[in-house]
């Protein structure tokens, strides 16, 4: 296999790259916001706590990449997919596509049928990524970030 890149459920070993690998696009390209600073500093108790689920990339065993599915308040969604990073020195890789397509997966096989994202028009190669997993851009949805200029939802089984 010419990608050494394996695919992981979060446990603490990963609470420092989890952090880190959002906060490094975050801080690029926006600012931390106080619903970033909650889930990522405290991923148990607002994510998995709460039924949700990370996912974390591993390459030749070092943590490059993370995503989260938070589960959503919003009736319409199972899940938010959320806080995907991939670390710059790792990008090019298909990483962050390996990581949408386990965690689509995973939501799925955790009884999903709709999922939605939140993201910023400046993220291009993000954007097109949500694109390739079957991502629609969704109208009228209020979010809790700033930056979040886009929404796009994902329909996983037809209600």
């Amino acid at each position: 296999m010419d990608n050494p890149v394996i695919i992981v459920p979060y446990s603490d070993t990963y609470a420092a790259a989890f952090k880190s690998l959002n906060e490094e696009w975050i801080i690029k390209y926006f600012k931390m916001e106080e619903m970033d600073r909650v889930s990522l500093n405290h991923p148990k108790e607002y994510i998995l706590d709460k039924g949700g689920y990370i996912a974390v990339a591993l390459l030749n065993g070092e943590a490059v990449g993370v995503c989260a599915l938070i589960p959503s308040n919003q009736e319409a969604y199972d899940f938010e997919l959320a806080k995907m990073g991939v670390s710059p020195k790792a990008q090019g890789k298909g990483i962050g596509k390996l990581l949408g397509q386990h965690v689509v997966e995973k939501a799925k096989s955790m009884g999903a049928k709709k999922i939605y994202l939140e993201s910023n028009r400046v993220l291009k190669p993000a954007l097109s990524l949500y694109e390739k997993l079957g991502f629609k851009e969704i109208v009228g949805a209020t979010s809790p970030y700033e930056r979040s200029d886009i929404q796009m939802e994902l329909i996983l089984s037809p209600s």
